[in-house]
């Protein structure tokens, strides 16, 4: 006699017998799916409004140069002030980690006049530097007026105020300089992390040497690295510009800022996955929740399925496959919702919108394992009724 074998549930069937215990209960199945909504809504937010919030930290401390060195010389061992070879900046640019060096230079016994009236003596604290055409992507300065200068002008006698420097000589068009006019092409803005540069008159490093005697050896050069590695340029900085003697260079100290910076990171961190966990722990106690209460109504239904030949691993499938979808739902409208609340708040904060791509694959992936475990109990438990017991129930 040919034993009668129980048949398989496809993907499409699960899907209709999951989908049925939905739509026979649709405001119970809204209200459930609106319960793991808000917790996924609120991992969500939380992560994209703590990372909008560190993007903006971030942006914040990298203004201040977290990962900016500068390299100057120092003083000999019989106490003269030394001076870096002329080969020091092309060497620091060779260093892996370092994305851009650049220099300025001292133009000695050089002063600077508003007109040839101006008496000697009164030069008003301003400096002459030749400076590199790529200074302002490192230091982080902008045009206030005019332009910068380029590889035209930085060999001719054409020179760029800094911010204070053009308060004290005022709006002129041209300004005197060892006896001759230098037409001025723009203005800086206030440099932060170079504030040396607000007082100091800048003309290219080629027309330095033409025209002002300059004689080419740079006296501060402005580092940019890659902060991971900020301490360990730090530390080959010195016998990189000096290989014969690094003692007679000074490096400065990274940022108090690049502390902050990561301290910050880690706070964060720690925050998303508390505030996450209690989150998805609250949406999973919904689901499980719902389902049980389902279990418990539909028992005449797990009966009559049952007396027709459905096997209990066909009866545990749906549920589970019920729990999944009510979860799915759940999460996807709890992604869209948090997404939708973390876009808002940066705007209103005036934050750059940040969303990682993990927290919304892992409020997807969180909410499909809340629906499996939150409905594997009340799976279980469906199975084992026998269809006597269900149908009586019932």
């Amino acid at each position: 006699m040919a034993v009668l074998q129980p048949a398989r549930l496809s993907g499409s069937d699960l899907l209709r017998l999951g989908g049925s215990g939905l739509r026979a209960r649709p405001l119970r199945a809204v209200l459930s799916a609106l319960g793991i909504a808000i917790g996924i809504a609120a991992m969500v937010a939380v992560v994209g409004i703590s990372t909008s919030s560190a993007a903006s930290l971030d942006r914040a401390l990298a203004a201040l140069g977290t990962n900016m060195l500068t390299v100057a010389p120092g003083d000999t061992m019989f106490g003269e002030e030394a001076t870096l070879p002329d080969d020091a900046l092309p060497m620091i640019k060779r260093i892996g980690p370092v994305t851009s060096a650049t220099a300025t230079g001292v133009v000695n016994d050089t002063s600077v006049y508003r007109t040839d009236q101006v008496p000697k003596g009164e030069t008003g604290g301003l400096s002459v530097l030749a400076a590199q055409l790529d200074l302002l992507g490192t230091v982080g300065a902008e045009i206030a007026s005019g332009s910068w200068l380029n590889a035209a002008t930085g060999r001719y006698p054409v020179v760029v105020l800094g911010d204070a420097a053009a308060r004290r000589l005022g709006a002129v068009p041209s300004v005197y300089i060892g006896g001759r006019w230098y037409p001025v092409a723009g203005v800086l803005r206030q440099v932060p992390l170079a504030p040396e540069l607000d007082n100091a008159v800048l003309i290219g490093w080629d027309a330095a040497k033409s025209y002002l005697g300059f004689d080419g050896h740079a006296t501060t050069i402005y580092t940019r690295s890659v902060e991971s590695q900020v301490e360990a340029v730090q530390a080959v900085l010195a016998p990189t510009a000096n290989p014969e003697s690094p003692d007679e260079v000074q490096v400065s100290n990274p940022s108090d800022a690049l502390a902050a910076r990561r301290a910050a990171s880690t706070t964060f961190t720690a925050l998303l996955l508390g505030l996450g966990a209690v989150a998805l722990l609250v949406g999973g106690i919904g689901v499980a929740n719902t389902m049980v209460i389902s279990v418990l109504e539909r028992r005449a239904e797990i009966g009559l399925r049952r007396s027709l030949g459905a096997t209990r691993g066909q009866i545990r499938t749906q549920f589970v496959a019920e729990s999944l979808l009510l979860s799915l739902f759940g999460g996807a409208g709890g992604v869209l919702a948090g997404f939708v609340v973390t876009l808002i708040y940066a705007i209103t904060q005036g934050w750059p919108t940040v969303v990682p791509l993990w927290a919304v694959a892992g409020g997807i992936g969180a909410t499909l394992v809340i629906g499996a475990v939150a409905g594997l109990y009340p799976a279980i438990r469906a199975a084992r009724l026998a269809p006597t017991e269900a149908l009586a129930a019932a």
